[in-house]
């Protein structure tokens, strides 16, 4: 039997784990996520993408609250392009796959599917500035930058879609 985890640990929200260079954070389907028919609402989809892109970039040591919080900026979803495959259904565990594709000096593009089990139920490609407090684009740290290298996908064919 394993050892007991500190409480803050077993209190602590699932963040996901990176494979390889792919961030994946299981999720569940709720009742709250459908509507009357028992499919999840088109717009929980993105909600799941935004949270895989958050734990994403939290694993990936991006402070976004600091950097927000010291005046310095934050990310603002400036394209996104989905395409919709197959339908989640109430209490279906789905998986938020997350992959960085390019790095820019004040952006970047990542490649999101939700998939359950082996169907890829939803994709999409989301260009993410990284903007100053009064709305203008500026360079995102170089320390993200740094931290996102190991982490691009040198080749879209690795995508299987």
């Amino acid at each position: 039997m394993a050892a007991p985890l500190p409480d803050q640990q077993l209190d602590a929200p699932a963040g996901g784990r990176f494979v390889g260079r792919e961030h994946r954070l299981a999720m569940r389907v709720y009742f709250e996520d459908t509507d009357l028919s028992g499919l999840a609402y088109h717009a929980n989809y993105l909600r799941w993408m935004e949270r895989g892109r958050s734990d994403m970039l939290r694993l990936a040591g991006i402070e976004q609250r600091a950097a927000h919080d010291a005046g310095e900026g934050a990310y603002a979803v400036t394209d996104l392009h989905i395409r919709y495959r197959a339908p989640a259904r109430l209490d279906d565990a789905v998986v938020v796959a997350s992959r960085l594709m390019v790095v820019r000096a004040a952006s970047c593009v990542i490649h999101q599917r939700v998939i359950r089990a082996e169907t890829i139920l939803a994709e999409a490609e989301v260009t993410a500035a990284f903007v100053a407090p009064n709305g203008r684009p500026r360079r995102q740290p170089l320390a993200w930058i740094n931290a996102f290298r190991p982490l691009i996908w040198a080749d879209e064919s690795d995508l299987g879609v």
